[in-house]
């Protein structure tokens, strides 16, 4: 990964860098400031969602066409954000305009199945070689139910998910998310911790942390829970990769996973929520060759309307089949949105789409290992079909204890103001990683490797 030993970046020049794209940054905005403060009389925090919160103000994006947006100061930007990877069909894209055009002119909802829900299921079987489905409006839905059915199935309560990884807003898994380095703890016992208020303690207790990329330290915890009567129902992870930039699976981790749920009849639960119809049509499944009991989706699964479904085995599926488990949802199925997904799976995310979207990752990952090769960055770059990302570290991070340990906040904060004032409009924060769609093109990763440049030569010169 190294050629040679990693510049020593002066820590005072980035401080530098950070405060006076700050100011540009603001200066910029001025139209998102004016909105912020008629949000926030409304609003609380002047936002839909916490993850949108940003200081002094977020920014307000008015509309999307491609692979651009526009924000309501009239910034156009290339879409690497694409709603935290809901967007890899690209903005406004014809086709599912064509299919939820048609379908609002027959009706918009009826609670009630309808023809473009069985072809998405279809689809989806196919495609995730699960050959049950339901569908949510969320990913948080769709987790939620996920476990749920996985508990009733079991007859178990406990569950088992990765330290740090984020898996919806719902209280089972909003746990072990977002922790500080030193409170992490020994990683053959990673402590159960709420990630911010009102979340019960005795639900946080149900759920145990264990970490990444690491099937030894999986099973020790399970045959402890076992010895304790606390036997999980499931084991719920990211398996294409650990949205913390992107951390890949090693190589032979998803199988011994595998083996080790399936030996103890622990249900297996890909959340595939950020990676499904992203970065394969089978996501996971397809990419690494391994089959769960159950897979969740949403974000790009509806093409921009907020979908969600479940996949489960036909075993796992009878609790729901049989009627002991009420997955319901008034808006499940929603007509809109599987007229959306539909038309995204059947006409947009085709093979020649995974295709292109291979080859511009491909580039522009390239292009990034160049620029840290050249300016002898602490950090590589890292990802898989449409997600990809710089990790600024200078070890090689494999799950949530090397990330915390490793990763430089400082230098991601500064690469994201780098790219808003560029034109690149970026996910926020040092977890997030970046989303192509199928629309971008060589000049937009080209543009975001020359801003990556550009940032490399100001911190090295």
């Amino acid at each position: 990964m190294e050629a040679s030993a990693p510049t020593q970046i002066d820590r005072e020049r980035i401080k530098e860098l950070i405060e006076r794209e700050e100011k540009v940054l603001d200066e910029r905005t001025a139209g998102s400031a004016a909105m912020y403060r008629r949000a926030n009389r409304t609003l609380a925090a002047g936002v839909a969602s916490s993850y949108q919160v940003r200081d002094p103000w977020p920014i307000y994006l008015e509309s999307g066409e491609g692979p651009k947006v526009w924000d309501v100061d009239g910034n156009e930007m290339w879409d690497f954000h694409n709603g935290f990877g809901s967007m890899v069909q690209g903005h406004a894209h014809p086709a599912i305009g064509r299919g939820i055009t048609e379908r609002y002119g027959k009706g918009t909802h009826f609670a009630a199945p309808t023809e473009d829900g069985v072809v998405v299921g279809e689809e989806l079987a196919a495609r995730f070689r699960l050959p049950k489905w339901r569908y949510t409006n969320s990913g948080s839905e769709s987790t939620m139910d996920a476990i749920r059915i996985a508990r009733a199935f079991t007859k178990r309560d406990t569950v088992m998910k990765i330290f740090g990884s984020y898996h919806g807003h719902h209280d089972t898994v909003m746990v072990s998310i977002g922790v500080p380095y030193d409170k992490i703890g020994d990683r053959d016992n990673l402590a159960s911790l709420p990630y911010g208020a009102g979340i019960p303690d005795a639900v946080v207790q149900m759920t145990v942390p264990v970490p990444f990329n690491d099937a030894d330290a999986m099973e020790r915890r399970l045959e402890r829970l076992i010895a304790e009567d606390r036997k999980p129902a499931c084991v719920i992870m990211e398996a294409a990769m650990m949205n913390l930039g992107v951390i890949l699976p090693e190589h032979g981790y998803l199988e011994a996973v595998r083996d080790i749920t399936r030996k103890h009849g622990i249900v297996l639960i890909f959340d595939e929520v950020k990676t499904g119809i992203c970065i394969a049509p089978g996501g996971a499944v397809e990419r690494f060759g391994v089959e769960p009991d159950m897979v969740t989706l949403a974000k790009a699964l509806g093409g921009g309307l907020p979908t969600g479904a479940i996949g489960m085995s036909e075993e796992v599926s009878s609790v729901v089949t049989d009627g002991s488990v009420y997955q319901v949802g008034t808006y499940n199925g929603n007509p809109l949105g599987m007229a959306a997904a539909r038309a995204s799976l059947t006409e947009v995310m085709t093979p020649e789409a995974y295709a292109h979207l291979d080859r511009l990752n491909d580039r522009i990952l390239g292009g990034c290992d160049e620029v840290i090769r050249r300016h002898h960055l602490p950090g590589y770059s890292v990802g898989i079909s449409s997600k990809g990302c710089v990790t600024f570290s200078p070890k090689k991070i494999v799950d949530y204890e090397t990330f915390k340990e490793n990763q430089d906040e400082e230098l991601s904060d500064l690469a994201w103001l780098f790219n808003m004032n560029r034109g690149i409009f970026m996910t926020p924060g040092r977890e997030e990683e970046w989303t192509l769609s199928v629309t971008h093109t060589e000049e937009s990763v080209d543009r975001y490797v020359e801003v990556f440049a550009e940032m490399a030569a100001e911190l090295t010169s």
